[in-house]
């Protein structure tokens, strides 16, 4: 599906089902990342954690959404990503963030690293249930 508005909320959201929505995610989240004037380093860092959080959702957890949003807090501006999903959820975050630690023979780098290269993190999850994860970045 291609991406939708919310007006109310000035949201961009983009349904993940396939490997083309992951594509999808990451390029809108590179335009916003630009049309927010983000620094090329930041905006490389905003892309590789949608592409991961995609992704993410993609092999473990459909069905599932990225959501972008433009936010401004005490004259600061940013840019906000929630990827949720309805998946079985995590059963232990802890050792989910923890450099190297896959349940599918990959790197293990995912979830770590986006938590790495944004500036606020914070994860929710409910086995039977799905994840929802929110990361921020602050314009410098």
């Amino acid at each position: 599906m291609l991406q939708s508005f919310d007006e109310s909320e000035k949201s961009i959201v983009i349904d993940i089902n396939n490997e083309m929505d992951i594509v999808l995610a990451r390029q809108t989240g590179r335009k916003v990342s630009k049309e927010l004037d983000f620094s090329l380093v930041d905006q490389s860092r905003i892309t590789t954690s949608i592409s991961e959080l995609a992704r993410n959702i993609y092999k473990y957890a459909l069905p599932g959404k990225i959501i972008i949003e433009a936010i401004i807090k005490e004259n600061k501006h940013g840019i906000k990503v929630i990827a949720v999903d309805e998946g079985p959820g995590i059963p232990d975050i802890k050792k989910a963030l923890e450099d190297g630690y896959t349940t599918s023979g990959g790197l293990g780098a995912g979830v770590p690293g986006v938590k790495r290269l944004m500036d606020e993190f914070e994860i929710y999850s409910a086995v039977g249930e799905g994840t929802k994860i929110i990361v921020k970045k602050w314009k410098k």
